[in-house]
C-alpha cells in the first residue's frame, strides 16, 4: 500500500541485527511489518569487498522487492577496512592511501545503492588524527568526498552526510560548512539522527528537523540523553517523539526513518519488535501535534566522544 501524503516509512538498521544471516533479518522485518531497512555493508551481511558483490547485490535486490522492502545504504560498519581501527581508515587520515580507500568504499556503496535502488548512502567524516589541525582536516575531508559526489551525481543516488558527535562534521552548523566548501553541489544531502540532535544541537530535535529539512535524505532514530552520545531503546532516553515525527511529516520527508541501535544487536529482534508499534504510536499522536515555541537546551552536561556508533 502506497503511504499517504506526509506518511512516514519506517525501518530497521542491519548494524542493530548483526547477529542475524541478512535474508533473516530482512524476513524479520518483513513480517513485523517495516517499510525498509537501514543496510550497514560489511562482512557479516552485504561484503563491499567480496569478489561476488555484483550477484549477492543482484540477488538482494530481488529479495528486497518481493519482500516489499524499500533500503538505504548505510557504510558506518566499525572494521569493514581496517581490522584493527574502528571506522578506519577515514577521509581525514594522513595517509593518502588510506584517505583513498575510504572513498572507494563510499563510491561502492553508491553502485552498490543505485542497482539496490536506495533513497540514499549514509556517510560520516571521521575523528580528526591526531597532530592534524583543523582547516587540513576540512581539506582532506573536502577533497575526499569530491569523487564520491561525482559518482553520486553519475548514479543519480544522494550522499546523504551525518553529524557524528566527536567527528570533525558533529553539528547542524558543520554540516552547512561542509556544503558551502563543496559549491553547494545537487547530490550532497544530509542524514539526520535524532539522538544526536538530543545529544548535542542547541536545538530541540524537532527544531532540528525543521532546520534540516531542505537537505533532509535520511533519518536515524533512536532514544537519547542530554550530552551523553548513547543510542537507547524508545523510552529510555529524553526525546519527546511525537513533535519529532510530526516535524518529518510536515517537511513532507519521503525517505526511511530507520531504528538506529548499534549496541544492542544481541537483542535485535526484541527491539525491533518493540520499536515499531512505539513508532506508530508516536507517529499517530503526531497528527494532532502543532509546533510551539520551545526553548533552546543548555549547553551539553558532558562532552560527547563519539564511542556509542
Amino acid at each position: 500500500m502506497t503511504p499517504g501524503p506526509g506518511a512516514l516509512r519506517f525501518g530497521y538498521g542491519t548494524n542493530g541485527l548483526a547477529d542475524l544471516r541478512l535474508d533473516d533479518a530482512l524476513a524479520l522485518l518483513a513480517d513485523l511489518g517495516y517499510d525498509g531497512v537501514g543496510l550497514t555493508l560489511d562482512h557479516m551481511h552485504l561484503d563491499p569487498l567480496a569478489p561476488d558483490l555484483a550477484s549477492r547485490t543482484r540477488r538482494l535486490a530481488r529479495r528486497l522487492e518481493t519482500l516489499g522492502l524499500e533500503v538505504t545504504v548505510e557504510t558506518g560498519a566499525r572494521y569493514v577496512l581496517d581490522p584493527r581501527r574502528k571506522h578506519g581508515p577515514s577521509l581525514l587520515d594522513a595517509a593518502p592511501d588510506d584517505r583513498a580507500r575510504r572513498a572507494d568504499l563510499l563510491s561502492r556503496a553508491v553502485r552498490i545503492a543505485a542497482e539496490l535502488g536506495a533513497h540514499a548512502v549514509h556517510c560520516f567524516s571521521g575523528t580528526v588524527p591526531e597532530g592534524c589541525d583543523e582547516d587540513t582536516a576540512w581539506k582532506r575531508l573536502t577533497e575526499g568526498l569530491t569523487p564520491v559526489l561525482e559518482a553520486a551525481a553519475t548514479a543519480d543516488v544522494p550522499l546523504a552526510v551525518e553529524p557524528e558527535p566527536g567527528h570533525l562534521l558533529a553539528t547542524l552548523a558543520d554540516f552547512h560548512r561542509l556544503r558551502e566548501a563543496l559549491a553547494d553541489p545537487e547530490h550532497l544531502g544530509l542524514t539526520l539522527d535524532i539522538g544526536h540532535c538530543q545529544c548535542l544541537e542547541p536545538l530541540p530535535p524537532a527544531d532540528c528537523v525543521r532546520a534540516a529539512a531542505p537537505w533532509l535524505r535520511h533519518v536515524q532514530i533512536e532514544d537519547m540523553r542530554r550530552g551523553v552520545h548513547e543510542h537507547l531503546p524508545f523510552g529510555e532516553g529524553d526525546i519527546d517523539f511525537p513533535p519529532v515525527l510530526a516535524a518529518l511529516s510536515d517537511a513532507a520527508y519521503r525517505g526511511l526513518t530507520v531504528v538506529e541501535l548499534p549496541r544492542h544487536s544481541h537483542a535485535g529482534p526484541h527491539h525491533a519488535q518493540l520499536s515499531l508499534p512505539f513508532l506508530r504510536t508516536a507517529a499517530a499522536a503526531a497528527t494532532t501535534h502543532r509546533p510551539v515555541a520551545t526553548p533552546t537546551h543548555g549547553a551539553p552536561s558532558a562532552t560527547p566522544d563519539g564511542s556509542s556508533a
